[in-house]
């Protein structure tokens, strides 16, 4: 979304409409994409760090941590991209130097970008550059636009019916980049199913995640990958960050003859990342019998609380649904699963959402924006009930302000109550306690929601 614009984003599907649509906030005169509303838990914004390792050639899970928890991949969408385009290279359908016209709307996505223009070109060897480097959303929405045939829907849905051809039965992708979506979901062993299958299918383009920089336009590009500098062995692949996607990487590695691919979504901050997929691989490796693992410091600083799985207790014979698959689907730790149902979206103007928030101060009500994370404790028919769940909880907790929040869809006025201004810890846990009382609590993420995007 762009300049000073509104726009908000919810469920259009009937059953689902008017869940989502309370956990929606909208702040005026910015540009933001509003916060999901999701069940702590189960969705998207739940507390906790997943992540999955496997062996790249035999599929054989080697560690995993909630690997089906539903997640929003940020930047990690552009392996999709990149696997679109793999294909049709391979088909002879693109070449390297094939030049893709960058149209405005790839122009004026969200930052991090190359700072393409309308009108000029680039070819598909830049683009994928841009991708993997600097994780450059023009660059993505570019060359998924080209692919798409002009469309960025018709290559979203591309991307998505590619995701379950090969068994990423809970991965939907709404846009070639990975900026902000609610629909656009994914797990942990969805990450690593695409990874694994493009490192095996096109080792000839695996070079392109371990590029340290490339010239584009006079100018050197950096690839934001701190794994290739922190890791011996690490071939890179994609890293990944909005605000409610948390830090997402994708990494693999090879040592002694052995390639692991590890995948780590929602963490909570990129150096606690890199440490853990460092402490996770050399356990991997230290499995396969390729060493323990030449980070001996990283290891040090991690939390002994991260077991290594037994892969013996969590091997489960997973059959293909879909017979276009390239590899064998993996060992699993979960029941073979349906594919998620395809979100649809649309757009305030569509669906007239209308959104105010009111604050109580001494006994007085205000509107007013509170910066920082929310926690949403109920959603009511009337004022006074909101209010006292959001009072009651407030008078428990002891942190953050009270705030009922005022939503109007299709005439209907639903009053939300909600603890504002917190910090992300103090959020996760008042949704944690919550949630053991079997309570609804929804988080809402900080300043614009989830568009800083890596």
């Amino acid at each position: 979304m762009s300049g000073g614009g509104l726009q908000l984003w919810v469920a259009s599907k009937a059953k689902r409409f008017m869940a989502m649509a309370l956990g929606l906030g909208v702040i005026a005169a910015q540009s933001i994409t509003p916060a999901q509303a999701f069940p702590v838990g189960y969705g998207p914004v739940s507390p906790g760090t997943d992540w999955i390792v496997m062996d790249a050639t035999t599929g054989k899970i080697l560690s995993q941590n909630n690997p089906f928890t539903e997640r929003f991949p940020a930047s990690l969408t552009k392996l999709m991209t990149l696997d679109l385009a793999f294909h049709d290279l391979r088909a002879g359908r693109l070449s390297a130097d094939t030049a893709i016209p960058v149209t405005a709307a790839a122009a004026n996505v969200q930052p991090v970008k190359l700072n393409l223009v309308p009108g000029q070109t680039i070819t598909v060897r830049q683009a994928m550059l841009g991708m993997t480097t600097l994780s450059a959303n023009d660059a993505a929405t570019a060359l998924g636009q080209y692919l798409g045939n002009g469309s960025i829907s018709r290559a979203a849905a591309a991307m998505t019916e590619r995701a379950h051809a090969l068994g990423m039965l809970h991965t939907q992708f709404y846009n070639p980049s990975g900026l902000p979506n609610p629909g656009q979901v994914t797990d942990a062993y969805d990450m690593a199913v695409l990874a694994r299958h493009i490192l095996l299918t096109y080792p000839q383009y695996r070079y392109l995640f371990s590029v340290a920089s490339f010239m584009f336009e006079g100018r050197p590009i950096p690839n934001i990958d701190g794994m290739l500098k922190l890791y011996p062995g690490a071939i890179g692949m994609k890293t990944g960050y909005t605000d409610l996607a948390r830090f997402n990487l994708v990494t693999a590695a090879v040592r002694d003859g052995h390639m692991l691919i590890g995948v780590e979504l929602h963490a909570r901050g990129w150096s606690v990342a890199y440490h853990t997929m460092a402490h996770l691989l050399d356990q991997g490796f230290a499995a396969e019998g390729a060493g323990t693992g030449p980070i001996i410091a990283f290891r040090k600083a991690l939390p002994a609380i991260m077991p290594t799985a037994d892969a013996a207790t969590i091997r489960q014979t997973r059959q293909a649904t879909h017979p276009q698959a390239t590899h064998p689907m993996f060992a699993a730790a979960a029941p073979i699963r349906q594919p998620a149902a395809r979100r649809v979206l649309v757009t305030v103007a569509q669906r007239h959402v209308t959104i105010r928030n009111i604050v109580m101060r001494s006994g007085h009500v205000t509107q007013d924006m509170i910066p920082g994370w929310t926690a949403q404790i109920g959603a009511y028919d009337n004022y006074a009930m909101a209010k006292r769940q959001a009072l009651l909880i407030h008078a428990e907790r002891h942190v953050g302000t009270a705030r009922v929040s005022s939503v109007l869809i299709r005439h209907r006025r639903v009053w939300r109550a909600q603890l504002a201004g917190l910090n992300e810890a103090a959020a996760h846990a008042t949704c944690t306690l919550l949630q053991r009382r079997h309570q609804s609590c929804f988080l809402i993420g900080p300043r614009q929601e989830n568009l800083a995007m890596r």
